[in-house]
């Protein structure tokens, strides 16, 4: 059996029916995984990923609910359990951005931006947690961004946040392991709804232009990170984080 396989194994991934998210959700099930989709208000696009996977033979769920509300949090993962089984992979991937000048920004966009991609991130983990520690074994990947270490303009609330991921992924590794291994990763710019609702042209020319790979990633080339990670391949991995950014940032 390869230290990639996942089978037998359940993984829940928020913001499951975007961009990223989709891809992670079929790498993982390709992987043998019972994956959840997590979504809000994308219903559709969760429905349509799942009866794709499903025809593919895949075990698949599907999921709602805020990650920034401990109640609903709360609920999506007991239905992931309910319908799949205890959950052994968590994927904190759900995320918001938005892009406005610090001195332009209102507090209610700051926040929302903080709520959902780092707020979120510790709400969810800690209803898994739970379960996670009393079996003795998980994994959880958080998703960062290279922008927790490069910064950027008109971006701050996003860079604080994913700044924000990246400490407390190192705090929740010291907590949790060796039980729970809990890993990051930095994806750079990558061609998704999202970003493509936040990145003009004039932009997108910027955030590559210092990229060793000269180009946007795309969403397949970062889920196969999430997988190792997710993985026994990665079993002596613990608080670190893999830079899928092509060479955005070098370290």
């Amino acid at each position: 059996m390869s230290a990639f396989d996942l089978t037998g194994r359940t993984a829940l991934v928020t913001g499951g029916a975007g961009g990223l998210g989709r891809e992670m959700v079929a790498a993982l099930a390709a992987a043998g995984a019972r994956v959840a989709i997590h979504h809000l208000g994308q219903q559709d696009e969760a429905r349509e990923l799942a009866e794709k996977l499903r025809g593919d033979g895949a075990e698949v769920a599907v999921v709602e609910g805020d990650v920034t509300s401990w109640d609903e949090a709360a609920a999506f993962v007991a239905a992931t359990e309910d319908a799949l089984g205890p959950i052994d992979v968590l994927v904190n991937n759900a995320g918001y951005m938005t892009a406005g000048r610090i001195t332009e920004m209102t507090l209610e966009q700051w926040s929302r931006t903080i709520d959902v991609d780092l707020t979120g991130v510790f709400v969810v983990s800690r209803h898994v947690l739970v379960g996670m520690l009393e079996r003795g074994s998980g994994a959880i990947v958080n998703v960062s961004s290279q922008l927790a270490y490069k910064g950027a303009e008109d971006f701050a609330s996003y860079c604080a946040a994913k700044a924000g991921v990246l400490g407390l992924t190192r705090a929740m590794a010291r907590e949790v392991g060796p039980q729970v291994r809990v890993n990051a990763i930095a994806p750079g710019p990558i061609t998704t709804p999202m970003t493509d609702a936040s990145f003009d042209e004039e932009l997108t020319r910027a955030r590559t232009a210092s990229l060793v790979a000269g180009r946007m990633g795309l969403a397949h080339e970062v889920a196969p990170s999430v997988v190792f990670l997710a993985s026994e391949a990665a079993s002596y991995i613990h608080g670190q984080t893999i830079h899928v950014n092509g060479g955005g940032v070098l370290s």
